[in-house]
């Protein structure tokens, strides 16, 4: 549904986008995650043809950039970060101009569907600029539906709405997805990509990795496994360590703190390793990271300056 290649953005010489190389699957909800100025915005920018590509290319629906630049705006919906409405007019008005510029079949029909399952539909002859920012982000994103996308980006599409704006919004995005479109997701919300997207891509200029969220939290960095004993860890350490499998070993106060690639292959031969050194094992437990732990990682790895 969206093929990148190599696609690379300067503006001068800043480097916004470098050499990505990215495919994102019909039906999927793709996350791409990254600090302010990673360059997400540009890179959605591009895909949806509103500023070229310094060099390299993508598909978006079948449609090649810088080719079929018209048929690519026509068949993408497109929410940014600042809804930019027409804050005089009723949000049924600002419904209409749009649907009149995508040529929407029906267009009263479109407006009152999404109205309705965003909720404001019975707000729908107040002017725009008397809703609250939840609201103008509903508007927004009801705006960018109208003409039925296949492909839809949402740039930062939670930010600043208020928990059960945010929530709404989320289970929104969650039903597109059963409807089968393309979702292409930036988002600072690593709770909310854990929830929604199908993968994921942390992204700082450049491409940094793409994986589930499950597996991401799994690696790059290991799995973290505990071994809770009777006694002080402290003297287990140097011979665990020593196996060939354990990429890392430390003791606080009575666990053994482990670094695994594989703890459900390796674990069963650690705890007879203890067991022979003369260690009581009360229970093991998995310490799992988060989606937020492995970006900081990844993000700080580049930078260790930030």
């Amino acid at each position: 549904m969206i093929h990148i290649r190599n696609l690379t953005k300067r503006f001068g010489d800043v480097l916004a986008v470098d050499d990505l190389t990215l495919d994102v699957a019909e039906g999927e909800i793709f996350g791409f995650l990254g600090p302010n100025g990673a360059g997400k915005t540009t890179t959605i920018r591009m895909l949806t043809a509103l500023i070229a590509p310094t060099r390299g290319t993508a598909q978006v629906n079948g449609h090649t950039l810088g080719e079929d630049d018209r048929r690519i705006r026509q068949s993408v919906g497109l929410l940014t970060e600042a809804p930019g409405l027409y804050e005089n007019l009723s949000a049924a008005y600002n419904l209409r101009v749009y649907a009149a510029l995508y040529g929407v079949a029906d267009a009263e029909r479109q407006i009152q569907k999404y109205l309705s399952m965003l909720g404001l539909w019975e707000r729908r002859d107040d002017p725009a600029g008397t809703f609250s920012k939840g609201m103008k982000q509903k508007l927004a994103l009801a705006r960018a539906l109208l003409h039925e996308p296949p492909v839809l980006f949402l740039d930062e599409p939670t930010a600043a709405l208020d928990p059960e704006a945010a929530h709404l919004v989320r289970d929104f995005i969650a039903e597109l997805r059963r409807e089968g479109r393309t979702i292409f997701l930036c988002t600072h919300n690593l709770t909310e990509a854990e929830r929604l997207c199908d993968r994921v891509a942390v992204f700082r200029t450049r491409l940094l990795v793409v994986d589930t969220p499950i597996n991401l939290r799994r690696g790059p960095f290991g799995r973290q496994v505990v071994f809770h004993l009777a006694e002080d860890a402290a003297p287990f350490v140097a011979p665990v360590r020593a196996l060939p499998f354990v990429d890392a070993c430390e003791a606080v106060e009575n666990k053994l703190v482990l670094t695994l690639d594989d703890p459900e292959q390796y674990n069963p031969e650690i705890v007879r390793r203890l067991v022979a050194l003369g260690a009581d094992i009360r229970f093991v437990g998995e310490l799992r990271r988060s989606l937020e732990d492995v970006y900081l990682r990844l993000v700080h790895a580049q930078n260790p300056d930030l």
